[in-house]
């Protein structure tokens, strides 16, 4: 009997810690961002290691990849430009270790209100292969990943991606976000750290992360991404002839 009580009890932390399926890969952002081409599903979802999964489907007529890809690297600059993208919810920004062109490796430092609660966040981008394994971006594609911490303190707290991919009529932007995702860093280094390891089990991600602010992200990405497909043919139109 005292066996079967000590089994329970190890599979009883290792649940808490890992989840219901700790040897699964729960990030597939390979299969279902780039190579799936049927119908990719708004919706906010727990998976089996507690982490939320809050995905985006936002079309963008008369959009390209590139006109994305010049949206990030080069255009946005200033809280105005923010600003446009959500004149509600955007309410400022700047930039810190920004090449001009270059995304990977800058960090993008906004204060956005998400839910009616105002976010200060650090969003640290880096390389698609990190993500996928290899480099996703070509000229049909752009793809733009991202840590997303908190501005204020040296953690990150989720995971994000955006996928855009040329369509007959302009473009499809895929994105996605794992909320959950704990980590404390060095300027852009994570490193190992007590925090980083209570955050990201299990029963933690139960008590600490809840559905109503997954759905508060979701809506407030469907609102963001349609803005911009609604505002960069014109602008990129006009500053290409300016």
């Amino acid at each position: 009997m005292k066996y079967y009580v000590n089994v329970f009890l190890v599979l009883l932390i290792i649940i808490s810690i890992f989840g219901l399926q700790p040897f699964r890969q729960t990030i597939d952002a390979e299969k279902t961002l780039v190579e799936d081409t049927g119908v990719y599903a708004t919706e906010v979802r727990r998976l089996p290691d507690a982490t939320y999964l809050v995905a985006v489907r936002t079309p963008m007529p008369e959009v390209k990849a590139d006109m994305v890809r010049w949206w990030f690297s080069d255009f946005l600059q200033t809280t105005e430009h923010y600003n446009w993208w959500h004149p509600k919810d955007h309410v400022w920004m700047d930039w810190e270790n920004k090449m001009p062109g270059e995304n990977t490796g800058s960090s993008h430092l906004v204060h956005e209100y998400i839910g009616g609660e105002l976010a200060k966040l650090r969003i640290q981008f880096v390389n698609s292969a990190e993500f996928f394994g290899y480099e996703v971006n070509d000229e049909n594609t752009f793809v733009i990943c991202a840590k997303v911490g908190l501005l204020e303190e040296d953690i990150n707290v989720a995971k994000m991606c955006h996928v855009v991919r040329n369509t007959l009529d302009g473009a499809e932007m895929r994105t996605r976000f794992w909320l959950g995702h704990v980590a404390k860093r060095e300027g852009n280094k994570t490193i190992t750290s007590i925090q980083g390891f209570i955050g990201n089990t299990a029963l933690v991600r139960l008590f600490v992360l809840d559905k109503h602010s997954a759905e508060d992200l979701k809506r407030h990405a469907k609102e963001e991404m349609k803005y911009l497909a609604d505002l960069l043919p014109t602008l990129y139109e006009s500053e290409k002839r300016g």
